[in-house]
């Protein structure tokens, strides 16, 4: 994205701004129904209400993979809180616990290394009773940028 762009000015655009980028994320807004429900500088939250027609594994458990596309889903909203577009090129997750299918579940991240070419994340995910269900760390790859969002901005007009 080389073309002229201003920049964000408030927090509460960027915001606005970011979740307009991922509305039109099929994958993640149709397919899967997760929704964005917090955005900050350097973190995100994203959350989703499992179906158990469409979520569980053949043993009536919610699927693994649909948890990883979860934590996978949260990093690249993270990344473009500092204005990063990004592609995963490493991602570590430790299942520590299952959730009943039905149940909302949340995954919190933050950016721990913001760099010009790879940016390292870090994220929890939760149960709907605050039960730690995995960590993830995730290294992502900038591919892009999105020159409208700062680098840096405060979560307070």
């Amino acid at each position: 994205m080389s073309e002229d762009v201003s920049v964000l000015q408030t927090a509460e655009e960027i915001r606005a701004h970011i979740l307009d980028i991922y509305s039109k994320n099929h994958f993640m807004s149709d397919y899967f129904h997760i929704k964005i429900t917090d955005i900050h500088c350097g973190s995100a939250t994203v959350s989703l209400k499992t179906d158990p027609l469409k979520h569980n594994n053949h043993r009536g458990r919610l699927h693994g993979g649909v948890l990883v596309a979860l934590a996978d889903s949260v990093t690249g909203v993270t990344s473009a809180t500092v204005g990063a577009s990004v592609v995963t090129v490493a991602m570590t997750m430790n299942f520590i616990r299952t959730a009943k299918p039905g149940e909302t579940i949340r995954v919190t991240s933050r950016i721990t290394h913001n760099g010009r070419t790879t940016i390292v994340i870090e994220a929890d995910m939760f149960d709907e009773e605050d039960h730690l269900m995995a960590n993830i760390l995730a290294t992502m790859m900038v591919v892009d940028h999105f020159p409208e969002i700062p680098r840096e901005w405060r979560d307070s007009d």
